[in-house]
């Protein structure tokens, strides 16, 4: 079989994009990891299946590197909607759906793009660090020259502990500098740092604001793979109105055998 894919890269966070609104591809979760693989493959984060939804513009269907069904990813969900704006599915605005519902994004100047992220009800506030879910579970922990973290081994310890095994949780380590926030996470579903995580950016500045180390409602997030910017509003417990900013760049096409 061969497959037509895109290649797409949010602050560094890449993705495997496929049309398959015609349900011409059937995966397993194999032949996924095996795409995504570095050295054997096209080389990912993740792979997205772009589908017909019905009543939105289109539905995405996300896999972690490891070939298994991810839940929500903030930087796929933007770079698939450049891709449906690519495919001529949409124009600027459109409504899709995710593993954790309906989302609504907008192509704005150049290459970014807003993405409505779900509202979050629960930060808990754990001994050292922040717990809460964007979409995707998160572990927030607040450090000093987090440059110097070993962040594959430190990330791999805790997703891999007593507490988080089971379900596997995704750790961030952040660091205020100067107003801004700098962000390195360990993704699970990739078992390794990569170069940005949408909904981690978005965990961490929700984290940051209930610790009262930002006071204001937009942010900017570093990442080793770039910037992203996240505003959002607190209402009484409910963080609502959350957008993640960044670009979504075209990287190439092309056709694999699978």
């Amino acid at each position: 079989m061969k497959l037509t894919f895109s290649k797409y890269q949010g602050a560094g966070n890449d993705f495997i994009m496929v049309d398959n609104r015609d349900k011409n591809y059937f995966l397993n979760q194999a032949q996924i990891e095996q795409l995504c693989g570095r050295r054997f493959g096209i080389g990912a984060d993740g792979l997205i299946l772009l589908e017909n939804g019905q009543g939105v513009d289109f539905q995405m269907i996300y896999y972690n590197a490891d070939g298994h069904v991810g839940s929500m990813c903030g930087n796929g969900g933007r770079c698939v909607v450049a891709f449906a704006r690519q495919l001529g599915v949409i124009t600027d605005d459109c409504d899709f759906v995710a593993y954790d519902g309906l989302h609504s994004a907008k192509c704005i100047e150049g290459d970014l793009v807003s993405l409505k992220m779900t509202d979050v009800r629960s930060v808990e506030k754990l001994s050292d660090a922040w717990r809460l879910d964007t979409g995707s579970p998160h572990l927030v922990i607040f450090k000093e020259n987090i440059k110097e973290i070993n962040v594959k081994e430190s990330g791999a310890a805790i997703r891999n502990s007593e507490d988080f095994v089971e379900e596997g949780i995704n750790v961030n380590f952040v660091e205020h500098k100067g107003g801004e926030l700098f962000l390195r996470t360990y993704e699970r579903g990739v078992e390794d740092e990569t170069l940005a995580c949408g909904t981690g950016a978005t965990a961490t500045a929700i984290a940051a604001f209930e610790a009262g180390v930002i006071n204001s409602e937009t942010v900017k997030v570093n990442v080793l793979g770039g910037q992203l910017e996240v505003s959002l509003s607190k209402q009484e417990n409910l963080y609502s109105d959350i957008y993640l900013i960044g670009g979504a760049k075209f990287v190439f096409r092309g056709e694999v055998d699978v």
